[in-house]
């Protein structure tokens, strides 16, 4: 795909992936909606991405979802790009995992974007094609304690992306999944924990039995290299194909 003059919508772009994806879309010449909750810090940062418009939606809740494409459509009349990056962990064993923060998480990293492509999906195919890109983990590729109950989020959200692409080909919408590795954002920050769970910490030169974590501007890169190539299944590195 020709990112260029299209109009591509990122969940989550406040921070982090969602932002850097941003930003690139934007260089590359994308009109670009800057889709979250804080909409005081998206106004502030749609100031510095040409042509960005910003909608406040909380991807948790079914009616804003489908209301913020809705007003995609009336502003642009199209959508080419999705980018479904809003999401949130969650550390706990699979004894200690808290019911109720699962079906919240549940309906934040798998309905929240499935509801976004079923709203994108009728205007992609009425124009004739477009782009869908859902970001996995690299969690799902593993089985890591006390990842149990994030892992398997990511992996729904895997198996939703594979099976639409196979679906929606025909109609020329190419359906992506992203699988990150460790990145240096606030996700961690953010990620909810079990009482005995501490936060990770790692060595930005890599330990032990990890690799030095990615820059959120090197995943941003590899995504949108992945939607200008109609890359599948996009794996931040190539020794991540090995566990898949």
């Amino acid at each position: 795909m020709n990112i260029k003059g299209k109009i591509a919508i990122v969940t989550g772009a406040s921070s982090g992936i969602g932002l850097a994806v941003a930003k690139l879309l934007t260089q590359k010449g994308a009109k670009v909606v800057l889709v979250a909750r804080s909409k005081e810090k998206m106004a502030k940062i749609s100031q510095k991405l040409p042509n960005s418009i910003v909608i406040q939606a909380d991807m948790t809740k079914a009616n804003e979802i489908k209301e913020m494409v809705k007003k995609v459509k009336d502003h642009f009349g199209r959508a080419d790009i999705l980018i479904n990056n809003a999401g949130q962990g969650y550390d706990a064993s699979i004894e200690d995992t808290d019911i109720d923060e699962f079906h919240r998480l549940f309906d934040l990293d798998v309905i929240g974007p499935l509801i976004a492509i079923q709203e994108v999906v009728p205007i992609m195919k009425k124009q004739g094609g477009g782009a869908i890109v859902n970001i996995s983990s690299g969690t799902a590729l593993m089985a890591l304690p006390n990842m149990g109950a994030y892992s398997s989020l990511k992996r729904a959200l895997a198996g939703i992306s594979l099976t639409a692409n196979e679906e929606l080909k025909k109609d020329k919408i190419v359906v992506s999944v992203v699988y990150p590795y460790i990145t240096l954002t606030d996700f961690e920050k953010n990620t909810l924990k079990a009482k005995q769970i501490k936060e990770f910490q790692w060595d930005e030169e890599g330990d032990g039995d990890f690799k030095p974590p990615d820059s959120a501007e090197y995943v941003a890169e590899k995504i949108v290299k992945g939607i200008e190539n109609e890359e599948i299944k996009i794996y931040i590195h190539d020794w991540m194909k090995k566990m898949a």
